[in-house]
């Protein structure tokens, strides 16, 4: 089969499409109907939690597996029989693989084998990648001479030798501390827009997933379960899974009341009604449900009762200081607990202090129970 042309995206603007993408292995379904359209230039992440078939999807899109069902599309031309080093499409590992024999150099320009390059050829493209990564003055020492940030440089560096349409990236943070898994993610981002390659990118950090993505796409048992810019998803969760996946928020249960019109619906709760933004899904009356509410859109005041009907009433049971912000947990009426962050430098409330929790109704979305 013919190499797929190097051209621009599609007319719709979709540079690589998923459709319906379904990976069984006998009885375990791995990868379940997934469809997903990518754009040229994008960074994309898949965010979730181990074993629920994001590594798969990309094997899958870089042809080291075979899908079960469903269709891998690059500019509107399946890719279904097309092996890995046919695809211009490249992978890079959690692991990273370097060669331990071979300089930075040498590791670099093994991706380029099979293009029939000239040894001039090569050597440029290879200096050109080491100084876009800033490591054109290691080019002559070994892998295990690197530091873990320069070892994951290099494999950068290699996977990009190609010049790939898409970059395929499982977990290639995974192996660096917290201060340089930080570092690294600024020095990521800012080459994928340099080089405006569409990068795929595997992680189970929602942290390094809202940092790094256009968009993020939460997978859940197989399924791509939400997908959207991480604002969205952090705002406007669709499940308690994605609203827990993304950051820390509170789950309130109730029943939804019947629907009065505008924008908000009331919930009637064991610490009385509350008005949030309706779910995606349609609900009957009287459905079991949750309000999600992240801590940092309640607002406290001190007093023992509700001043107003949007407003509940608690006690403070414990204080955290979190440098920028002071977590409190709260006891509410009925027993519960409710997590309340705040800037640091307010008020200072002890433990046993009554308050007042209030948020406005855009601030909580309604939920499936």
């Amino acid at each position: 089969m013919a190499e797929l042309p190097r051209a621009g995206a599609s007319a719709s603007g979709t540079l690589l499409r998923l459709a319906q993408l379904t990976k069984r292995f006998g009885a375990h379904t791995a990868v379940e109907g997934v469809s997903l359209d990518l754009t040229a230039g994008e960074f994309m992440c898949l965010l979730g939690p181990s074993g629920c078939g994001k590594s798969t999807l990309l094997r899958l899109v870089a042809g080291f597996e075979a899908p079960s069902s469903g269709s891998i599309s690059l500019d509107g031309r399946d890719l279904a029989g097309l092996p890995p080093h046919r695809r211009p499409v490249n992978m890079m590992f959690q692991s990273y693989a370097l060669f331990p024999h071979m300089s930075v150099a040498g590791n670099v320009a093994y991706g380029l084998k099979g293009l029939g390059l000239s040894r001039s050829a090569v050597g440029e493209r290879v200096g050109r990648l080491l100084r876009l990564v800033r490591l054109d003055a290691f080019a002559e020492r070994r892998p295990d001479r690197l530091s873990g940030g320069q070892r994951q440089r290099v494999a950068l560096a290699r996977a990009l030798a190609r010049e790939p349409r898409v970059l395929l990236l499982d977990e290639p943070l995974g192996a660096l501390d917290r201060s340089l898994r930080e570092e690294t993610q600024g020095e990521l981002r800012a080459l994928q827009r340099r080089l405006a390659t569409t990068f795929v990118v595997v992680t189970h950090d929602p942290a390094e997933a809202m940092t790094l993505a256009d968009r993020i796409g939460v997978m859940d048992r197989g399924r791509l379960v939400q997908v959207g810019p991480a604002a969205d998803l952090y705002e406007r969760p669709v499940s308690r899974f994605v609203a827990g996946l993304l950051g820390d928020v509170n789950l309130i249960e109730g029943r939804v009341g019947p629907d009065t019109g505008g924008a908000s619906r009331t919930v009637e709760t064991a610490l009385g009604p509350i008005r949030a933004l309706p779910p995606s899904v349609a609900l009957s009356p009287d459905a079991g449900v949750v309000v999600a509410i992240r801590p940092e859109r309640i607002a406290l005041a001190q007093g023992p009762e509700a001043g107003r009907e949007e407003e509940l009433a608690g006690t403070i049971t414990e204080t955290t200081f979190l440098g920028e912000r002071i977590r409190r947990q709260v006891r509410m009426r009925d027993g519960s607990l409710l997590r309340v962050s705040t800037p640091a430098g307010g008020t200072s409330w002890e433990a046993g202090t009554p308050v007042r929790l209030g948020f406005p109704p855009e601030a909580a979305v309604i939920l499936p129970a």
